[in-house]
């Protein structure tokens, strides 16, 4: 949850939903001074990997694919810099499962049961568990073939 606050910081400081990528970066590094500017454009990578952004190349800009005003950001948030790290597509679907409404402890537990039941992988449970409760997991499903395929 922490990359998505991380992420809407920003557009609830300008009030906006797209903004320079430039103007992300600094809102990020100088005027919050949660990262460093290289930080920060690793953060913009991985907020468009997972899809939280999007940037369009012809403004140089980045948008927000999800509603930053309905994310709410405690007064004393500093996001960590394991946000900065790759996640796996089980964290990926546990986060999105967890912003959909689902308790994160409960998620887990009932997608451990759910691996157990139907004897594989945790991705694939995860993206069995997201997607009967709604939830998009068509990236993830993708990526998690992708390291099935390469497991084999």
């Amino acid at each position: 949850m922490s990359l998505r606050s991380a992420v809407a910081a920003p557009f609830q400081q300008k009030g906006t939903e797209s903004m320079p990528e430039s103007e992300f970066v600094v809102a990020l590094s100088l005027d919050r001074d949660w990262f460093s500017p290289d930080q920060a454009e690793r953060l913009v990578d991985l907020a468009t990997g997972q899809g939280l952004l999007a940037r369009d190349d012809e403004t140089d800009e980045v948008l927000a694919e999800f509603d930053p005003s309905a994310v709410e950001i405690p007064e004393d948030f500093v996001p960590d810099e394991s946000v900065l790290q790759e996640q796996s597509t089980f964290e990926k679907l546990l986060d999105k499962v967890v912003s959909a409404g689902t308790d994160k402890q409960t998620a887990v537990a009932e997608i451990n049961d759910l691996q157990g039941r139907l004897g594989v992988t945790i991705e694939t449970a995860a993206v069995v568990y997201a997607r009967r409760r709604g939830v998009d997991a068509s990236a993830e499903a993708a990526e998690a073939r992708e390291e099935l395929k390469a497991e084999s």
